[in-house]
């Protein structure tokens, strides 16, 4: 996209790098030649206040999510390992939280289970439903 003026810093540069500004990722002296342009550019800056209205309504609407309280330890983690040069697991850090939750759960249900047990071991081999049919048909 281009205004069709002539600006120090093209159009389709300001829009490629537009969430890095928004998210104040750039460096602070690109950030002042991103807001020369967006004073200079009606196009531009039009398309840098849509952008700027989504991300405050994304935030507004999905910013209340409860994240898994290991998760920034998990991501982090990731980032360090990536960092060194080390192998990522091939889960995604969401995959793997997914994946211990499953697990922790059914330790839960074992335990639960075994808990439920009590000292009859032979009324537990069988189901339920057997046991209370054979209840009836006594």
């Amino acid at each position: 996209m281009s205004c069709g003026e002539p600006h120090e810093k093209d159009c389709s540069e300001v829009l490629d790098h537009l969430y890095e500004y928004l998210d104040r990722e750039m460096p602070a002296g690109e950030c002042a030649e991103f807001q020369v342009h967006l004073d200079e550019c009606s196009p531009c800056l039009e398309k840098y206040g849509l952008e700027q209205a989504v991300k405050k309504l994304v935030k507004r609407c999905c910013g209340h999510d409860d994240v898994p309280t290991d998760l920034r330890s998990k991501v982090m983690g990731r980032i360090d390992l990536i960092r060194a040069g080390e192998e990522v697991p091939e889960l995604s850090v969401l995959e793997q939280a997914k994946h211990e939750q499953a697990q922790r759960a059914q330790t839960a249900e074992a335990a639960a289970a075994e808990e439920g047990q009590g000292s009859g071991e032979d009324d537990a081999a069988e189901p339920a439903d057997a046991r209370t049919e054979s209840a009836r048909a006594e």
